[in-house]
């Protein structure tokens, strides 16, 4: 039996704008106000420092990051720093985590790697995780970075997922944010792109229509892509 959920692409938002309305949803979903939501998305770019906190591997200055227009957040999901930016396909899927049937929060992660992994699988790309670290990688470079949050339900037993994954689909984008940080405080692997493992182009939109069936099947959800 499948589950509904609703799926949004509404297009580029700046950072604190999305993370703003993840909190309101959270918000109505713990009150059971509303129901679980994926929403699809780019932002400008932006640098997020994660609840490891280690702003040494913030390679740039205020200075600097005034200069390139990079905005710099420090967020309460799991993790180091990465970057976020055009041309990468951020996903954040607010789901209710049902406690009372037993939780593998780890296996969440897992799942959501196996998205990302079984979609690359359609273009006959074989991507992988590493047992270090959480993502998905295409030899020993990154494609796609997760960090997450565990929201505890205040009004049922369990947990609302939040933040979630970071897809880089153009190519070059990590000549255009990465290179000012030492991504996920990984220094010996480098990132990649949708576009540089297959040789093909992508719109960030057409890589959100195709990886919407994959989360559906690994989830169990019956959603279909709305644009806004």
């Amino acid at each position: 039996m499948t589950k509904s959920i609703r799926i949004s692409y509404i297009g580029e938002m700046e950072y604190g704008e999305a993370w703003d309305k993840q909190k309101q949803i959270v918000k109505a979903m713990d009150e059971q106000q509303q129901g679980e939501h994926l929403l699809l998305l780019q932002h400008p770019p932006t640098y997020t420092i994660g609840s490891q906190r280690h702003p040494e591997h913030l390679l740039l200055g205020p200075d600097q990051l005034r200069d390139r227009g990079i905005s710099l957040f420090e967020i309460d999901r799991g993790g180091d720093i990465t970057y976020h930016g055009p041309g990468q396909l951020v996903g954040y899927p607010l789901l209710w985590l049902d406690s009372s049937k037993g939780l593998d929060l780890h296996g969440y992660l897992r799942d959501l790697e196996q998205v990302i992994i079984d979609y690359l699988g359609a273009y006959g790309i074989k991507g992988s995780r590493k047992p270090e670290y959480t993502g998905v990688w295409v030899g020993d470079e990154k494609i796609c970075a997760i960090g997450v949050k565990f929201n505890k339900c205040r009004h049922r037993k369990g947990f609302i997922t939040s933040h979630g994954f970071a897809f880089n689909v153009k190519q070059g984008i990590q000549e255009e944010g990465f290179r000012g940080i030492i991504p996920c405080g990984i220094q010996e692997y480098g990132v990649t792109s949708l576009e540089d493992v297959t040789g093909r182009n992508f719109t960030v939109e057409q890589a959100a229509e195709g990886i919407v069936p994959y989360f559906n099947d690994l989830f169990g959800y019956s959603g279909s892509l709305n644009l806004f």
